[in-house]
């Protein structure tokens, strides 16, 4: 049988397949419907150091291949999720990490610092890249800003692995990259949902209260395998730093298209609304696709795929 663990910059995973963070809640939401323990990991929904309400609804949208979300990072607070959630986070049969988010650099440096003496989280996740809030694009779209903060963050994360999350609402993404990874990021995941906005054509209003919002799903997945490749081949190759690929993954066949652009791990979100077993189906189709090319690991299609102009390399599918 293959192999289909991964390593992340150290964190050893028994699969590629985690949650998006904000699609299953703080711990156990899911438990219900889908074996936890079956995850490669875990990630919590943003948390910010003080408790956020939201935006007024309506907050989701569905589009066509997609959906269009403006949470607004609703979530409990770093009190209420230190004395609520985190007893729950030491029972989960999975790794964790932590998602979180803030308005300054004091807010993610104190809430991160609070994970550091955790052990039932073994990552955190920096979100700045949330397109529906009014300020979350502040640090994702301002390299030197990024790199300031990650770096800052690092400093209070020593037992932690840091992630970034990037946003692919900027120019050139390669940028945010390299500045996320000289400011100290362990591992980079990408990409967050686009900036998209629906209209209610009779009422002639947006369909969303905050008027945009974040768009994922299948209808992203094309670009978000490019921007994973991008980043793979500019930036976190030659570094050494692991991509967590994300953005409209639904079959193990987009699992793989991610994992050849240079993704080491995959994430799932939106699909989860449609089935919450689709990262055990993901698992049992890369189970199937490695061992019908012989495939031994995993790890062996990490950034495996061949663009016109690279040196030509001996071909797993024969």
């Amino acid at each position: 049988m293959a192999d289909l663990s991964t390593n992340l910059a150290g964190w050893k995973l028994s699969n590629p397949t985690m949650t998006c963070s904000g699609t299953c809640g703080y711990a156990f939401e899911y438990a219900d419907f889908v074996d936890l323990s079956k995850l490669g990991a875990f990630v919590t929904k943003s948390i910010t150091r003080e408790e956020r309400p939201g935006n007024e609804p309506a907050r989701i949208v569905e589009t066509r291949a997609g959906m269009l979300n403006a949470i607004g990072l609703a979530n409990v607070g770093l009190d209420r999720f230190l004395a609520e959630k985190v007893p729950l986070l030491k029972k989960m049969p999975c790794p964790v990490a932590v998602n979180v988010a803030g308005h300054s650099f004091e807010d993610y440096v104190e809430t991160c610092a609070a994970m550091n003496g955790l052990s039932c989280v073994a990552a955190v996740e920096l979100n700045v890249s949330c397109p529906n809030v009014k300020d979350g694009l502040t640090f994702g779209t301002h390299p030197p800003r990024l790199k300031e903060l990650t770096g800052q963050v690092k400093k209070v994360l020593p037992d932690k692995k840091l992630i970034v999350k990037l946003s692919p609402n900027v120019e050139d993404i390669t940028a945010t990259a390299r500045a996320a990874v000289e400011g100290g990021a362990d591992i980079l995941s990408l990409v967050n949902t686009f900036t998209a906005m629906a209209v209610d054509i009779h009422k002639r209003r947006p369909r969303l209260a905050n008027v945009t919002g974040g768009l994922s799903g299948p209808a992203i997945k094309p670009i978000a395998v490019h921007l994973v490749s991008r980043v793979y081949r500019g930036v976190a190759k030659s570094a050494g730093v692991p991509i967590i690929g994300m953005g409209g993954i639904q079959y193990w066949q987009d699992a793989v298209e991610f994992i050849l652009a240079g993704a080491s791990a995959v994430a799932v979100g939106t699909a989860l609304f449609v089935d919450p077993a689709t990262p055990v189906r993901i698992c049992e189709g890369l189970e199937q696709y490695l061992d019908k090319y012989k495939i031994g690991r995993l790890t062996d299609l990490v950034g495996a795929l061949e663009l016109p102009g690279d040196e030509p390399r001996q071909s797993p599918y024969q």
